[in-house]
């Protein structure tokens, strides 16, 4: 049997009414329990107001009681410029002009919440790893692009103090670098003023002339040759080096040198990519939820 459906009588409405405000003042009393926190304004110009917190951050620590009274006044003055002259614009600039800017304004707002969440979402998700086949893959299918634009090439040397008791030993060893040499050279290698053993890694001519100054520019072609020792010297001390080989400009780079520019194309394309797929996949998503449509132009 069923029940027989209560009548919404004057006394129900009533009960009803006093549960609401009693509600409703729960409500507004818990409003007035919360600390109300007011700004304290430092500045006015017509309605916008600048306030403490708004200059605090930028006073540093390592600011002085002077600089920091003369950097609020400054920043303070600066502001009220911006303010008169953004009122002055509204009076003045046409509505057409005002539009205008106002839709830039909305189109940069735009780009920049959507490119910083984009950046936020390929970081988490986009792999960032490149394994050496892609590199060499990349690398064998582009050769013709990877043409050298300046000169490299592959040394081992040490720059030695001036009347450096072992300088012939160093410069025996430094040609022949078997492993024992290398042991040796590494060994007393506190006492050099510089030194580099890594001859598998290309170097830009301009790093050689930095790191030796007796090499440069116009005498590059001497000292810089396929298997050549040199021993030079200047007022610092005396440069020992062997060459193990060059590139010239207009030749192929090798891939170890140009290996950071093909990551970061390779880097560059995946993401591209990710966010295609990303954006393909809201506007599916959204036209499926009814969130997107768009209307037939019907003439």
């Amino acid at each position: 049997m069923f029940s027989k459906e209560p009548k919404f009588t004057e006394v129900n409405l009533y009960r009803l009414l006093v549960l609401w405000t009693v509600f409703l003042l729960l409500l507004s009393c818990s409003d007035l329990f919360k600390k109300e926190v007011k700004k304290k304004p430092i500045a006015r110009v017509g309605d916008s107001y600048l306030y403490q917190e708004d200059l605090a951050p930028l006073i540093t620590e390592n600011m002085s009681k002077g600089d920091s009274a003369s950097f609020a006044v400054n920043y303070i003055n600066n502001w009220a410029s911006d303010q008169l002259l953004l009122s002055r614009a509204k009076i003045n600039l046409s509505e057409d002009k005002l539009g205008e800017y106002d839709a830039l304004v909305d189109d940069y707002r735009t780009d920049l919440y959507t490119r910083a969440y984009k950046e936020a979402l390929v970081s988490q998700a986009a792999d960032s790893l490149i394994t050496q086949k892609q590199l060499e893959t990349f690398y064998e299918q582009g050769k013709e692009n990877f043409k050298l634009k300046e000169r490299i090439a592959r040394l081992r040397f040490v720059a030695l103090p001036k009347n450096f008791m072992n300088k012939d030993e160093v410069g025996k060893r430094l040609k022949r670098f078997t492993p024992e040499d290398v042991r040796y050279l590494d060994s007393i290698g506190v006492q050099f003023n510089k030194l580099n053993f890594n001859d598998s890694i290309w170097v830009r001519y301009a790093r050689i002339f930095e790191e030796i100054p007796p090499i440069n520019v116009d005498n590059a072609d001497k000292y810089l040759k396929k298997s050549q020792f040199f021993e030079l010297e200047d007022s610092i001390g005396v440069y020992l080096g062997k060459i193990e080989e060059i590139k010239d400009i207009n030749e192929i780079a090798p891939l170890s040198f140009i290996k950071p520019t093909i990551e970061q194309v390779l880097l560059s394309r995946r993401k591209i990519d990710y966010l295609r797929k990303l954006e393909t996949e809201l506007l599916d998503e959204a036209i499926k939820d009814k969130e997107f449509e768009v209307f037939e132009n019907k003439k």
